[in-house]
């Protein structure tokens, strides 16, 4: 460390002393670690003087540094929104941050519209629209539509809304939509619902259901019972989600509260949102990288990266501990918010209460993610150790690849490569075939093409590795890592004739070391080759289990692909003939006119309009249609 530091002595002494952002990489020039800092000169020297003081975690990085840059910003304020950009986009293994994907889930409603959508997005912009969230998972998000969609009649679909259709669709008569396409809401009354939609998602519900209770006397004196009943309807069910929000004793305060554990390799954040004094809904969160990280550390950066991607920010913020750079982080929110932000760790009362409840719901849920995967960890090292002796393998099958054919009477046949390692799924490695030598309903000759393919390649690295002098094989997480790692058991999708196709192929390029297995459905019998009778596998079997799961992730992966391509060679649009109008400006103007009968009723003017087009497109398109 001391021969880095001198490596960097000179460099060092010119780095400014002014805020900024800087990065730490590899010798391959990949990003180890961004940090910001108030002073770029003292920060990124302090790496590089005695080791003593710097973290386990943080030694093990400055060895790894080969290089160094910064950049230098205005503010702190500037320099934590680009930390918290940059960690998000590359992801530095040596940075706590949230999972690993690039974006987190929103409920976005588009107010520009006339008759507006609500629906999931993971790009949040300054374009009108509100945005909700962001949510931990799609699952998160599907949940709260859900129950959206019974309170709230607002329309799904994405046609272009006249209010002139003959009849509405089914949501309209079981009271999930409003009806304004058939005319039976105006755009006024329409934005009303949207209205409530979003109060409701702000946690006012009391101001929603005083609305509807207003429009419910008001069609009761008009002597519309039928309307007022299914408005009461509607208020009894906003009350009972209502009656589910925990209440607590913090007046009408509109709050987050967050607090984590840490455990050995990721921390689990969980956070409580409190809106108007009532606790409307919660989420957790991941952190990864984290091992060996100081606990304010970690809920520092959940805290930065959190609220860099969610749009709303409350005036409060509880935390169970203080953060660092506290405030040049209050600073930064109350800029967001528009408004004072404060973050505070509350010692006593209610609040303190609460943060508590909070830090033992994060413990709790650490802990049943930990037992749970000591639990499928036992079962994969189970299910390996059955399988090596069931099948007699020379070697424990840690990497599994399994094969599956889909077509519907010969059409659109396409194959599927699933891969497993240590019984757990490595979707980085999957792969998917269109078959372009088969001709009709023929899963043999489909499965020799498919695993002619893959295997061809894997002949061809040997060779080049061989050539090479590289007995390392292919980078694992290189770009054609699937194609140069030898499987320890390949699993074909079929019974006996399944089998040898695929022995065929492996005799024809000469593969004699991966074993061959396949799975017949019927019986759940296992066969392998040059052995008669078939393999059957206890029904408890944890061996069994995970064949079964390989199997059925295949058939899912090939099933998925093949609904693509047969959805995509069946939906012929009159647009696709048209000169000019590509896959863009098609997917713009159903997106805007919700058909080809809407853009065939559109004034030229207003198909010229939509983004991407021009008027001479225009004037081509309506003249084809």
């Amino acid at each position: 460390m001391v021969n880095t530091a001198r490596k960097f002595d000179q460099r060092l002494k010119a780095t400014p002393t002014k805020p900024g952002v800087y990065l730490m990489r590899s010798d391959t020039e990949s990003i180890l670690y961004v940090g910001k800092a108030a002073s770029l000169k003292h920060r990124v020297s302090s790496y590089f003087a005695s080791p003593s003081g710097l973290p386990p975690k943080i030694r093990q990085m400055v060895r790894k540094v080969a290089n160094f840059e910064f950049i230098v910003t205005e503010s702190e304020q500037e320099a934590l929104i680009l930390e918290c950009n940059l960690i998000k986009e590359h992801q530095p293994p040596y940075n706590a941050r949230l999972k690993d994907d690039k974006s987190y889930p929103f409920i976005k409603i588009d107010l520009t519209e006339e008759f507006p959508l609500i629906y999931v997005t993971r790009r949040v912009s300054s374009d009108g629209a509100k945005y909700f969230g962001p949510y931990a998972s799609a699952t998160s998000v599907r949940r709260t539509l859900a129950t959206l969609k019974k309170l709230f009649p607002y329309r799904s679909c994405t046609k272009n809304i006249t209010g002139n259709d003959p009849r509405a669709c089914l949501d309209y008569f079981i009271h999930r939509c409003a009806g304004p396409c058939i005319g039976a809401v105006d755009k006024d009354r329409y934005r009303e619902i949207i209205d409530q939609v979003a109060h409701f998602l702000e946690g006012k519900t009391e101001k929603v259901v005083k609305g509807i209770e207003r429009r419910m006397l008001d069609a009761a004196e008009g002597l519309e019972f039928e309307k007022a009943a299914a408005l009461r309807d509607q208020i009894q069910a906003i009350e009972r989600v209502h009656e589910g929000q925990k209440v607590l004793h913090l007046s009408s305060e509109n709050l987050d509260v967050i607090a984590g554990a840490q455990g050995t390799r990721e921390s689990w954040i969980e956070i409580f949102f409190i809106r108007q004094g009532k606790l409307i809904g919660r989420d957790s969160f991941l952190m990864h990288g984290t091992e060996e990280d100081d606990p304010t550390e970690v809920l520092t950066a959940f805290v930065k990266q959190f609220y860099d991607a969610t749009p709303y920010v409350p005036p409060r913020i509880l935390v169970e501990r203080q953060l660092d750079d506290i405030d040049t982080i209050q600073t930064w929110l109350s800029e967001k918010r528009q408004s004072q932000v404060r973050v505070h760790v509350p010692q006593r009362g209610e609040k303190r209460k609460l943060v508590q409840m909070v830090s033992d719901n994060a413990s709790q849920a650490l802990e049943q993610l930990t037992i749970r995967r000591i639990h499928e960890e036992s079962n994969n090292t189970s299910a390996i150790d059955e399988l090596q002796e069931a099948l007699s393998l020379p070697s424990l099958p840690n990497r599994i690849e399994c094969y599956d054919i889909s077509n519907i009477q010969g059409t659109n046949s396409v194959g599927s490569m699933v891969v497993f390692e240590d019984g757990k799924p490595k979707t980085a490695h999957y792969r998917r075939f269109k078959i372009k030598t088969v001709v009709g309903p023929d899963d043999y000759s489909s499965m020799r093409e498919v695993l002619t393919r893959r295997f061809k390649r894997l002949s061809d690295s040997r060779k080049e590795n061989a050539n090479s002098g590289d007995s390392n094989g292919s980078d694992p997480e290189g770009a054609r890592a699937a194609w140069g790692i030898i499987p320890d058991l390949v699993i074909i999708d079929g019974g006996k004739g399944h089998l040898g196709a695929a022995l065929q192929v492996f005799l024809e390029l000469g593969i004699d070391d991966v074993p061959l297995a396949s799975l017949a459905k019927e019986n759940e019998e296992l066969f392998v080759p040059y052995v008669q009778e078939s393999i059957v596998l206890p029904r408890t079997s944890q061996g069994l289990f995970l064949v079964q799961r390989i199997r059925d992730e295949a058939h899912r992966f090939a099933i998925t692909f093949h609904r693509q391509r047969r959805s995509k060679s069946s939906i012929k649009s009159v647009l696709d003939v048209v000169p000019g109008i590509g896959p863009k400006r098609k997917r713009m103007l159903l997106r805007r006119f919700g058909s080809v009968k809407g853009i065939r009723d559109a004034q030229l003017e207003e198909i010229a309009a939509v983004p991407g087009m021009t008027m001479r497109a225009a004037q081509a398109l309506k003249a084809q249609i």
